[in-house]
Formats: C-alpha cells, structure tokens, sequence
C-alpha cells in the first residue's frame, strides 16, 4: 500500500493477482456475450424464422441489449507489419482485438496483442491461455527456466507457434527467434542429448534435474552472446554446466531445424533481408495507461 500526500492511498497488487482479475472480468465478458447471442437467436425464443440463415462469413452480428455486437472472426494478418509501441496508443484498440479469434488456437476469443520484445512488431492477436504459454519462464532478465510446457512449443504445436513467431518482419527476415525463445529452443532441443539421466524410483531411468539456460551479451552484437545450458536440482548434484554455446551457432542449429520441422516458413524467411526493418531498433513501449489495455 502506498500513501502521498492530498491523495487517496493506492494499492499495489502483484502481478499475478493483477492478471488472475483480468482473465476472470474477461471470462465474465465472454459469457456475457454468449448469454446475449443466445437470447438473440430463435431458437432460444421460440420463433421460428421466415428467412433462411445466411452463409456462415468471418464477421456476423448479433442484436443484444446494448444494440449489434460483432461475432469474433478470423485472424488473417491485418496488424502485419504494425509497431506495438505505436498501435497500443490508438483509441479502442482493446475492442477491436476482441474482434477477432485467437491466431494461435483459433478457438478462443483474442484478449491481448502478442508482440516481439526484440524488434517491436505486433504478431497477432491471441487469447490469455496462448500469451501464458508463448511468454518465456523468465527467472531473471537473461535466465529461463525450461519446463516441460516447451514440449508443446516446440514439439507437439510446433509448425503453428513457429508460423506465430515469424509473423514478426525482425524474426522473418533473420531466420531466428527472439533472444529468450531461441535459448529455450537451445536448451530443449539442440541440448537434449546432452541431458543426463538417473535412476527413476520405479525402474527405469528419468531425465535428471530441470533445464535452465542464461545468456550473456545481446543479439545485437552477436559475436559477444554467449548461452549457457545448466542443470538445476540435480539428485545427485553432480551435473552442473550442460553446454555453452555462442548465438552465431545457436542462430545456425535453429535455421537448419527450422528447414525440416517446418519447411513452409523457412522457405518464407532469410537469410538476413531486411524487409524493410528500420534502420536502428526501436524500443518496446509497454502504454498500459488506457481502459483494458493492462494486458498488453
């Protein structure tokens, strides 16, 4: 809690909470909208209707109390190439995100804007649970934690998160991931031969400790970007630094994985054009300051 003076006291609340409140209010959202739609429709009515349905289109309405509500539609790259720091200052952003589906899992409906932290540019819209899963497990600034979630990033979904990141021009144009992305993708999957294994309590043996990989330098000056694999909690304690391996390399392993997991994109990607990238980076200006925009 914190108190000035002339002023009524402000409470601070931990990021957590802040998110778990907002995912909720949107949640509520979302069954409003439904609620709505139902009532609206004639079969909830009771009518039967004389018009025969029209086709199903990417954008339909819906008449509800508050007058027509558009149905969310698919996403088809109408931010691409757009800066975040710039599109988030724009008035009633928030509702034209919800406007759409999710780009990712294309089920559910678009709550926050997804965004490259290293070159600026909005990916796309996405709901809460794709942002949470697609946000790095950062420990520090340039340390992650990989858990078992990075299975599904970059296994199970993997051609779908990678078409996700590249809609990016930074990450198009270079062939490569953002600096956390590519050293998780490192760790779990250039480095999984590397990882020890032990002895299960059942039978068997289970892959040793947890995966967690840091970096020094920048991608920036890549010559100096250094990433270093380690092991934590290991049982034994025996296993410590797994490998270090520069980002020019780590850089090289992903483009050659990236050519057979997912030929595709890699084909729509580099090496090293520019797309028309501006000439110095921009930084990444969070403007949380507007309604509904304490997701982005």
């Amino acid at each position: 809690m914190k108190q000035t003076r002339g002023t009524e006291r402000t409470w601070w609340l931990p990021r957590a909470v802040v998110r778990l409140l907002d995912a909720g209010a949107h949640a509520e959202a979302q069954w409003l909208r439904a609620a709505r739609a139902r009532q609206a429709s004639p079969a909830a009515t009771g009518r039967p209707s004389r018009h025969r349905q029209p086709q199903a289109t990417e954008s339909r309405q819906v008449t509800g109390p508050d007058g027509p509500t558009a149905l969310p539609r698919p996403y088809r790259g109408e931010l691409a190439g757009q800066l975040y720091s710039v599109l988030t200052r724009k008035p009633g952003i928030s509702r034209k995100v919800a406007g759409w589906t999710c780009a990712v899992c294309r089920t559910a409906v678009a709550s926050v804007l997804d965004h490259c932290h290293e070159h600026g540019y909005v990916r796309a819209p996405v709901c809460q649970s794709c942002n949470t899963l697609e946000r790095p497990d950062h420990l520090y600034s340039n340390d992650i934690r990989v858990a078992g979630r990075y299975a599904r990033l970059f296994d199970t979904d993997a051609a779908d998160w990678l078409r996700h990141w590249h809609r990016c021009p930074g990450c198009r144009s270079r062939t490569t991931l953002p600096l956390p992305h590519l050293a998780a993708w490192t760790a779990h999957t250039a480095c999984r031969p590397l990882r020890p294994s032990h002895r299960a309590p059942r039978g068997g043996r289970g892959p040793c400790g947890v995966l967690r990989v840091s970096w020094t330098g920048s991608q920036n000056t890549p010559r100096s970007c250094l990433l270093t694999v380690t092991v934590d909690f290991c049982p034994s304690g025996e296993h410590r630094v797994l490998a270090q391996v520069p980002y020019r390399e780590a850089a090289g392993r992903f483009g050659a994985w990236l050519a057979e997991t997912a030929p595709a994109i890699a084909a729509a990607a580099g090496p090293d054009r520019q797309d028309g990238l501006p000439a110095q980076p921009r930084p990444v200006i969070a403007d949380t300051s507007g309604e509904d925009l304490s997701l982005f």
